[in-house]
């Protein structure tokens, strides 16, 4: 049987700020509004963190059944290592999905926006046939388009919306910023195994760019959003706060454009989950206060 340290380690932590940078940012959309709703932006933020962690354990579920986990050099998996029995850790991702579509459910009955059932739908088979089911999207190099969407604007947006109404254009652009940061997490993570999702047939978008395309697409990723800052600082000055997460993307930028690679590659993937929780929160604040001041 798996310790407590075990799950936690196959709850990935380190992708945490994913769930937690799209809620900052919404939220902030909100206060700038003048409209936030505490209660509404915990139950986001617990949808959020319970969809991060369920995905995860689907991924080392359905990886694991596969055989893809066999040569991983990243975090202890499960089901690949035999930590666990594979029906305790699909047990485990039901159960964090389900935790979540019961907080979206009640979000959706607090704010009467039904039609947010569907993107719930949405967002829970996203998760599990991210790499489950009989043809895996995320084996097809489609999971950096997910992530973008769920964890850009559904997220971003789908959080300002529950509190203040439809979101302004301001915070569409910023929840891109967002959604580029994440992907940049999972593009540092699939870096890292590219050569082991080659042998395994695991055709992620890495894999068919190929190592130096994969390593200029993560740079990108992280600058990206700060142009988004200076884009938005056209229209409201207090976005430039933004930038402030610059110094934080220098390290993990160089270190993936110099080459580096294997475990070397976590202490980036941690890096650029950093970078996405400070420039969010640089920004939600940036729109908080363009609506107050």
């Amino acid at each position: 049987m798996a310790t407590v340290e075990q799950w936690v380690q196959g709850a990935r932590p380190r992708t945490l700020p994913n769930a937690v940078a799209p809620v900052l940012v919404g939220t902030g959309a909100a206060v700038g509004a003048g409209a936030a709703r505490p209660v509404c932006a915990l139950l986001a933020l617990l949808v959020a963190v319970s969809m991060v962690i369920g995905v995860n354990y689907a991924n080392d579920y359905s990886d694991g059944t596969r055989g893809t986990d066999e040569n991983r050099v990243g975090p202890l998996r499960l089901v690949g290592s035999g930590a666990a029995e594979p029906a305790a850790v699909r047990a485990a991702a039901f159960g964090w999905l389900g935790l979540g579509s019961l907080a979206g459910l009640t979000l959706v009955i607090l704010t009467r926006n039904w039609w947010l059932l569907a993107v719930g739908v949405a967002c829970v088979l996203g998760a599990w046939f991210y790499t489950g089911g009989r043809k895996p999207y995320g084996y097809a190099g489609l999971g950096e388009l997910a992530v973008f969407v769920f964890f850009g604007p559904v997220a971003v947006l789908g959080t300002a919306y529950v509190q203040s109404g439809p979101p302004s254009l301001l915070a569409v652009l910023c929840a891109a910023g967002v959604g580029l940061l994440s992907c940049s997490v999972l593009v540092a993570n699939n870096l890292r195994d590219i050569e082991s999702d080659t042998q395994s047939g695991k055709r992620t978008l890495a894999v068919l760019l190929g190592d130096r395309n994969t390593r200029r697409l993560y740079a990108a990723l992280v600058v990206v959003p700060l142009l988004v800052s200076l884009l938005g600082a056209v229209f409201a000055p207090w976005l430039l706060l933004g930038l402030l997460a610059a110094p934080l993307g220098l390290s993990p930028v160089r270190r993936v454009l110099g080459g580096v690679g294997g475990r070397q590659l976590i202490a980036v993937l941690g890096a650029s989950g950093m970078v996405m929780l400070a420039w969010s929160l640089c920004t939600a604040v940036g729109l908080a206060l363009t609506g107050l001041v």
